[in-house]
């Protein structure tokens, strides 16, 4: 079978595996796609969709932006600086998974707010999960935030 030039993308993948050690089956198991399948992709005979590098990247605990640009699914050059942004937020192992998506939502409203709104990537499936804001909100009328209440009158 001849490779889809997605070869570089099946190296990284293994790479990655092989640095979280482990198994083409344990990846398998975490992930719900298939041990041969995943073998293809790794051997760079199968392009995976979407929807299965965000199953790999989250079994993996890697970016799934950068999944996507090796993956040909994301344009390299046009969205290389916010993904390179986004790997090293998720990368950076003093934050916890919380504080990373909540970095990765504000990056992303001030990039809106510039008028640099990432299109597909917002939002993007396996960017880490989840990137609503979880706990109590400071500052905010009703929540015993920082605002005081409205005198009665």
């Amino acid at each position: 079978m001849a490779s889809l030039n997605v070869g570089n993308l099946g190296e990284y993948l293994r790479e990655q595996r092989r640095n979280a050690q482990l198994s083409l089956r344990q990846l398998a198991d975490a992930t719900g796609v298939s041990n041969p399948y995943l073998s293809q992709i790794e051997r760079g005979l199968r392009k995976p969709s979407a929807e299965v590098l965000q199953q790999v990247a989250k079994a993996l605990r890697i970016s799934a932006e950068t999944l996507y640009v090796r993956a040909g699914i994301l344009d390299a050059e046009r969205d290389r600086d916010e993904v390179e942004t986004r790997a090293v937020i998720l990368a950076d192992p003093g934050l916890n998974e919380r504080q990373k998506q909540v970095l990765l939502q504000i990056y992303e409203s001030f990039r809106k707010e510039n008028g640099l709104g990432t299109g597909d990537v917002a939002g993007a499936p396996g960017d880490g999960g989840d990137t609503s804001i979880s706990g109590p909100r400071t500052g905010a009328a009703g929540d015993g935030g920082a605002v005081p209440p409205r005198p009665a009158g």
